[in-house]
């Protein structure tokens, strides 16, 4: 098979901010020749991150409109690429391999697909991981911030779920992945929520199972029961609630298997332990999946280590826990908008973001 559609789809999907480090045995084009035809890997390697409608992709390429329209449609149904509202109509554009491409392949994944992944995972994921700032930030559980602490909305995973106006619920991508290669955690998967601004927008979708709010906010305590750590977006603009652990999360991964710091933007908030109500029973050693916890004589934190997920908190039967607000010259500045994220990316990694614009 010929492999130069798939090196310039690699190589374009590297140059966007999101990054798609190569490897030396090209597992990184295995795994496109998986999800992408070599006329659709063509294609993909020539869209931008704006959207264009046919007419102007066509205009550009030098190709057939309405042969472009439909290929472009059924692109955009298995989740190749962006579609969306251009200024002048429907418009199509790049999509990053993470978050992007590999998350939308939950319908199609098969245990080739999850070795190919695991693969690819295994010797190039921690370079994409290690780019800054970080894909992902950590939300705190509900109700373990102290009651007297400012939590302001983009703080908060009930508050971001409150404010959407659609929700939805999907099997975990991860988890899928590491059962389908024998690998399965003992963590939920129905617990990989989605967000819109448009009402109505899951009802009919054959992946996705529209939730209401209720059911929405149900499904955030369900997998913070489950010891599972809220993760968005690196933005304000955020559309998913990933719920995350270390056994099989594709970005917690990189702490318990590639020993990497820092895979995560952590919280505005940090544990904090009352040493008088601490009994030393090690209980939440058990649940703290970033290795923030100590025990000597009492409960102690690592600051730097602890992301202020919270998930401790709750199994503390001392109640000698609870999350404070960071000095606000430790707290981490959320971009405003994905945009926004791109181009302090980009800028970390020397690339021009216009280019790809």
């Amino acid at each position: 098979m010929d492999t130069q559609p798939y090196k310039r789809l690699a190589e374009h999907l590297d140059a966007l901010p999101q990054g798609f480090p190569s490897t030396e045995d090209g597992a990184e084009l295995r795994l496109l020749q998986k999800i992408f035809t070599p006329e659709q890997a063509e294609l993909a390697a020539q869209l931008r991150v704006t959207l264009e409608t046919p007419a102007e992709l066509a205009e550009r390429l030098g190709r057939d409109k309405r042969e472009l329209r439909n290929t472009l449609k059924e692109m955009a149904r298995n989740g190749l690429i962006r579609i969306g509202k251009a200024e002048s109509g429907l418009g199509f554009g790049a999509l990053p391999f993470v978050v992007g491409i590999y998350e939308f392949q939950l319908g199609r994944i098969d245990a080739e697909m999850a070795q190919l992944f695991e693969d690819y995972y295994q010797a190039a994921f921690g370079s994409a991981l290690s780019m800054q700032p970080q894909v992902h930030r950590v939300l705190p559980v509900n109700e373990t911030v102290r009651n007297d602490m400012e939590v302001r909305p983009h703080e908060s995973a009930a508050e971001i779920v409150r404010s959407a106006q659609a929700w939805g619920v999907q099997d975990c991508i991860c988890r899928v992945q590491k059962e389908l290669i024998d690998d399965p955690c003992s963590h939920p998967k129905d617990v990989c929520m989605v967000l819109s601004n448009q009402p109505g927008i899951f009802d009919h979708s054959d992946q996705v199972q529209a939730q209401t709010l209720d059911e929405a906010l149900a499904t955030l305590q369900r997998a913070a029961d489950a010891g599972l750590v809220h993760s968005v977006s690196n933005s304000k603009d955020v559309w998913y609630v990933c719920n995350c652990c270390t056994c099989s999360c594709g970005i917690l991964r990189g702490m318990a298997e590639l020993g990497m710091a820092n895979v995560v933007a952590r919280s505005a908030f940090v544990n904090q332990v009352d040493e008088a109500l601490c009994v030393g029973c090690g209980t939440c050693l058990d649940y703290c999946q970033f290795a923030a916890l100590t025990l000597i004589d009492v409960c102690e934190v690592n600051s730097m280590r602890c992301v202020g997920c919270g998930v401790c908190v709750p199994i503390c039967p001392e109640d000698a826990m609870t999350l404070v607000r960071r000095p606000e010259d430790e707290i981490l500045a959320v971009p405003e908008t994905e945009t926004d994220w791109m181009q302090l990316r980009a800028e970390s990694r020397g690339l021009d973001l216009g280019e790809v614009m």
